[in-house]
């Protein structure tokens, strides 16, 4: 079976670790895989070295990129003649970009042919997912409008199968924002490197021995891109809160990390000084060393404004560290049941969870986590277990291929069912 799948860009983050695991992990006599993707702009990290790591090389178009630009027809054109050249039985696209201009491509393909007047489109199957969306906290109300219009329309003229990363995001894509049928959508978990993180102990004094950390020393982390949608402005708001509550009653040193670089860092750089954070916070920028840095930290954070499933939560999870966040995305489907719910934050079965943009339930949380090291302890054991048995990328591949399987009608019915259920592996 060929296969081509296409994202805007290999940029850090979770989408191109996903692309990269599958067209590195269904390489194999049953499946040919062609991953197309854009250029990085020079404002983001690029993570095209990962795709070295695992022996993939990307086929580059330099005119693909994240924003709307004229030349998104040219890349339109040359999916096209691609689409001409591979005849592939599958196109699967990721990230908004690439699904807008992969399934115009994919409507030219399937339609311009000389079979059409006669009824007989190339049979070619699409899939699009959405590892998060832009339909809120992105653009502005016009943008935002545009954009969801040009998804519904594409869901409804040229895809197959809509994949979400979690039950929520169905939810929330088809059920609030109207895009797409209920019986196009699959629900597939992200996957991860489990194995990366098996021997997670051993690499915990690591970092915090680089930055000088002792053992009673309580390391706050948020990992990701210094972009406005990750929201670090909260969280160096709820550090500042955090200070204001504790620095009297003469705690342990509590540190905070922000892991990743951006457009963003200058002026996040400026907040912190200005909130008088000097000596509490450190931008270590961007790191290809998740299975160091992960480990070091006490507590993971995330406060974002919008987010699919975020990566970052689930291999901190890998790692047994607790974590707190807001409720946005699959984050709620992560976090599990609720347990209790204080002033402002609710302790969930893996970890803490507060409403987008509350910084003083988040600072409430955060306090009641460095406080309770047993607290730490339990959720950080429960997300463990969760992650290493639900969010393998071994799982991801295989259902991804049952979802192929069943599209192009090979093999045994596809155990990935429809209307937002989970695979049966998940």
């Amino acid at each position: 079976m060929k296969v081509l799948r296409i994202i805007a860009r290999l940029n850090v983050g979770g989408p191109a670790r996903h692309v990269v695991w599958l067209t590195a992990g269904m390489r194999s006599t049953d499946y040919e895989t062609v991953l197309i993707a854009g250029t990085v702009p020079p404002s983001e990290d690029d993570m095209g070295y990962f795709a070295e790591q695992m022996g993939v090389r990307p086929l580059v178009f330099p005119e693909m990129s994240r924003e709307v630009s004229p030349k998104d027809a040219l890349t339109v054109v040359r999916l096209f003649r691609l689409m001409l050249k591979e005849r592939p039985d599958v196109v699967h696209t990721h990230t908004a970009k690439a699904g807008t201009v992969g399934r115009l491509a994919g409507f030219l393909y399937r339609w311009l042919t000389p079979g059409v007047l006669m009824g007989r489109p190339r049979v070619c199957r699409f899939v699009h997912t959405y590892h998060g969306h832009i339909f809120h906290s992105y653009y502005g109300p016009l943008k935002t409008k545009l954009f969801l219009l040009i998804e519904r329309v594409l869901a409804r003229v040229i895809t197959d199968r809509i994949v979400v990363v979690s039950e929520q995001q169905r939810r929330e894509i088809n059920e609030i924002f109207h895009v797409g049928r209920p019986g196009q959508f699959v629900v597939i978990p992200l996957g991860i490197d489990v194995s990366a993180y098996a021997n997670w102990r051993d690499h915990r004094d690591l970092m915090r021995q680089e930055l000088g950390a002792t053992e009673s020393d309580v390391l706050v982390g948020i990992v990701g891109r210094l972009t406005e949608i990750k929201n670090h402005k909260m969280f160096l708001s709820v550090a500042k809160r955090y200070r204001e509550g504790t620095e009297a009653i003469g705690q342990s040193r509590v540190r905070f990390l922000i892991v990743g670089d951006g457009n963003l860092r200058a002026q996040l750089e400026a907040q912190a000084r200005s909130l008088g954070l000097d000596g509490h916070v450190d931008f270590l920028g961007s790191r290809n060393d998740p299975e160091n840095f992960y480990p070091a930290l006490d507590i993971v954070a995330l406060t974002s404004l919008n987010e699919g499933t975020p990566l970052t939560l689930i291999e901190a999870m890998a790692n047994a560290r607790p974590v707190i966040a807001t409720t946005v995305g699959g984050v709620e489907d992560l976090l599990g049941r609720p347990l209790n719910s204080d002033d402002g934050f609710t302790v969930c079965d893996r970890g803490l969870a507060v409403r987008p943009g509350d910084t003083s339930g988040f600072a409430l949380g955060l306090a009641a986590l460095i406080n309770d090291a047993e607290l730490r302890r339990e959720v950080g054991e429960r997300g463990r277990a969760f992650v290493v048995q639900s969010y393998s990328k071994e799982r991801l591949i295989k259902d991804v291929s049952r979802l192929y399987q069943e599209l192009v009608g090979h093999g045994q019915k596809s155990t990935v069912m429809e209307h937002g259920v989970k695979s049966a592996s998940a």
